[in-house]
């Protein structure tokens, strides 16, 4: 007699989503807490410093962890989860300790800034070890792509969801508050992750040596550079808007409210798209279309700009990184995935900071936005070009790690 679905354990993909939706209420309930109490509640020139300091912190942890983070998570058994599980647990204490000092003036208030370098350093390990742990949980490469749209959408759900209490309680008791508020998030996120099934992938000499070739592919690293432009937009558009329109607090709303809608139609539709074009394909669209929007906006007034803009870099970006994330798992090492997001990762969010810096510049929102649109059209071109010249140099190798056949199996049992 065949068990009703309804009352089967949850899949081990399953158990990824729970936590990584808990995990992302927890971020989102640190950002608005940050974002009320530190970075805006004082004049746009002291607020600029403050964002400043911030961005130049938020560059130090990928320098730090990208070269030990990957072979830990691929060599150590069980590394990929325990990072999960230790990441979460890590920033609900931060977040704790940062509650005692995040409305403090200095010298106690500047403690705020290290206790952020500890989030954003475990926020990076917990990324990389997710990303890398999708692959394996899954299996089969042809659910990779909807795997990645599930966990994005999740994401960007969980995201709503942690961000809009926590700025209630900021609202009503105050930062202090809202922190505290992440921690409880984070405790709970830390016992999802801990269900997690553990996997334990190995590699030979062999495997690392083709490792190292598929990395260094054409396909790969222009995606991947077309991929850190895009970033680097989000960033500076995130930026930008935040102190542009910080006096105009409806138009702000309207802004945030397109770039979530864009992630939302982004993962929507990037698996459709994807049945019509390929992973390239869709990289160039991503930032051709991003462009030709941006610049329309910069033909209408600064609150359709801004809503328009955000709209466009955010289905661009959503769509981007399914390309991405599904080329890099087609053409990339099937051994090493930790060390190939770790690297990959790093480079994304060092674009992300170099383009928040530029977008904290004062400047006129219709130049900005038309620097915007040009550096996407100019990378849009450039890639297209580069792979053009590119053909014919790809290589790919169907090598697939007996070890890690094994610990599928055994995740999916």
């Amino acid at each position: 007699m065949a068990t009703d679905p309804r009352f089967l354990p949850p899949s081990p993909f399953s158990r990824l989503v729970t936590a990584h939706a808990v995990s992302m209420c927890g971020d989102a309930a640190i950002a608005a807490s940050l974002a009320g109490s530190l970075f805006f509640s004082s004049p746009t020139d002291s607020s600029r410093g403050k964002v400043l300091l911030y961005l130049l912190v938020t560059m130090l942890p990928f320098a730090i962890v990208a070269p030990v983070l990957g072979p830990a998570l691929d060599y150590r058994r069980s590394g990929r989860r325990v990072l999960i599980a230790t990441s979460m647990l890590g920033r609900g204490v931060l977040a704790l300790l940062m509650a005692r000092w995040v409305l403090d003036p200095a010298p106690g208030g500047l403690l705020v800034y290290p206790l952020a370098f500890g989030i954003l350093v475990l926020a990076k390990g917990y990324s990389v070890a997710k990303s890398a742990l999708v692959p394996a949980l899954i299996g089969r490469e042809d659910e990779l792509v909807k795997a990645n749209s599930k966990l994005a959408l999740v994401s960007a759900i969980a995201t709503t969801v942690g961000g809009i209490p926590a700025f209630v309680v900021q609202e009503v008791f105050g930062a202090p508050w809202s922190l505290r508020f992440a921690f409880v998030v984070f405790v709970v996120g830390t016992l999802f992750a801990l269900k997690i099934p553990s996997i334990a992938l190995a590699q030979t000499a062999q495997e690392a040596e083709l490792e190292r070739a598929e990395l260094h592919q054409p396909s790969i690293q222009l995606a991947g550079s077309a991929m850190a432009l895009i970033r680097g937009a989000v960033g500076f558009l995130a930026f930008f808007a935040a102190f542009s329109l910080k006096d105009d607090l409806p138009a702000l709303g309207v802004a945030a409210t397109m770039a979530v809608a864009g992630g939302f139609i982004g993962n929507i539709i990037g698996p459709h798209v994807r049945r019509l074009l390929r992973e390239e394909q869709m990289m160039a669209v991503a930032l051709l279309a991003t462009a030709s929007f941006v610049l329309l906006g910069t033909l209408l007034g600064t609150t359709l700009a801004f809503a328009i803009s955000s709209l466009a870099v955010a289905v661009g970006a959503a769509t981007g990184r399914l390309a991405f994330d599904s080329l890099l798992q087609r053409d990339g090492p099937d051994a090493a995935r930790g060390r190939a997001f770790a690297q990959f990762e790093t480079r994304f969010q060092v674009t992300w900071v170099v383009g928040a810096l530029l977008g904290i510049i004062p400047q006129n929102v219709k130049v900005g936005l038309l620097m915007l649109a040009l550096a996407l059209a100019l990378g849009g071109v450039s890639y297209v070009a580069a792979r053009r010249a590119a053909r014919g140099r790809e290589m790919r190798t169907t090598l697939r790690p007996k070890a890690v056949d094994r610990a599928v199996g055994h995740a999916a049992r």
